[in-house]
């Protein structure tokens, strides 16, 4: 088998470049976008304490250097979320970041171990309006790549129709035939063994020590992703408490938070949240999660004590990140996501 040439070699490029010049022209009308609705782009550092703490995030590890010779341990962020929400508790009313973030164990047609993110927040207005943000800035990129469609392998959606809004429990019910709700009580504790059951009984493969967000996962990779934003974006919403760790409760059901995604083609393209603003419920949160990761990868992150004082006086607000390599791949109808970077990361 001839191995492929590297991306820089002149006639790769020259395949590669009219997407990139696409995506060009999709970052500088999204800017504009926001920029006409008063938002700020604002730059945060990509070094930071902590990562974030969620589960299977994995991140790059470093360290600072101080003139004493004493060393810090940092990473390279994987969100600017924490940096975001602490100039949220310092003032500002509408900001969104726009640049690199890091993943590592990351890499694969979805997946780059360096990305864009694109991530922005609403002081005082719903979770609901970042719904709306979602569905313009859809068509926007379409209109700016000159596409009425979006494709992703055997998946297409058209951009400019009103996104499907559907729960996760409807979600679950309809692709998987699965209560999920019946497997989580008022107060977040979820039941493992009934909804073991439930993935068994629906012909997927479980196993004994599977934990009852393994068994999520898996039902939401296996049966509903799959299902999601075909011919149409979708907007999935109230994700079970204990699948959402950075959002706050429903005021509809306790059981649920005011966490939605956005999918297309298949693709996930964006997470959003009802922001949390308590502090210890974000420490406990946090910590089980570290322990989940501990058992898992026999690693933790530390928690940003900084973040969580600021959290303690940050306003109601809904926050997103999307993914904008892989809003760019649907437009351009791109294969693999480092078809949309301009210098993807050595794999060699």
């Amino acid at each position: 088998m001839t191995e492929a040439s590297p991306w820089w070699t002149p006639h790769v490029h020259a395949d590669r470049r009219p997407r990139l010049i696409q995506r060009n022209a999709i970052a500088a009308a999204i800017r504009d976008w926001f920029a006409r609705r008063d938002f700020i782009e604002v730059e945060t550092a990509a070094l930071q304490i902590s990562p974030g703490n969620e589960t299977h995030l994995s991140a790059f590890a470093t360290e600072a250097i101080r003139p004493d010779t004493t060393r810090q341990p940092l990473y390279l962020h994987t969100s600017p979320e924490f940096a975001c929400k602490k100039l949220l508790a310092a003032g500002e009313k509408r900001i969104f970041s726009f640049g690199p973030v890091w993943r590592n164990r990351e890499r694969g047609a979805l997946h780059h171990p360096e990305f864009t993110m694109i991530e922005w927040y609403r002081v005082g207005e719903t979770y609901e309006s970042l719904m709306d943000d979602c569905a313009a800035l859809l068509a926007l990129a379409a209109e700016r790549a000159g596409t009425k469609r979006f494709a992703f392998r055997d998946r297409e959606a058209d951009p400019f129709a009103e996104p499907e809004h559907l729960t996760v429990h409807d979600a679950f019910m309809r692709h998987a035939g699965i209560d999920l709700l019946a497997t989580v009580a008022s107060d977040g504790e979820t039941d493992r063994d009934s909804l073991h059951a439930a993935v068994a009984q629906a012909g997927m493969r479980t196993a004994p020590d599977d934990t009852w967000s393994d068994l999520v996962s898996r039902v939401m990779v296996e049966r509903v992703e799959p299902a999601l934003g075909k011919g149409r974006a979708t907007i999935l919403y109230e994700y079970p408490i204990p699948e959402a760790a950075l959002a706050r409760p429903s005021a509809r059901d306790p059981r649920v938070a005011e966490r939605f995604e956005l999918y297309c083609c298949g693709v996930e393209l964006a997470n959003a949240f009802g922001e949390l603003t308590d502090p210890d419920e974000q420490r406990r949160r946090f910590s089980a999660d570290m322990d989940e990761k501990q058992k898992i990868y026999g690693e933790r992150y530390p928690i940003d004590e900084d973040f969580l004082s600021a959290l303690s006086i940050m306003p109601e607000s809904s926050g997103i990140a999307l993914g904008f390599d892989r809003l760019v791949m649907l437009a351009t109808g791109a294969r693999r996501i480092e078809d949309v970077i301009w210098t993807p990361v050595s794999d060699g």
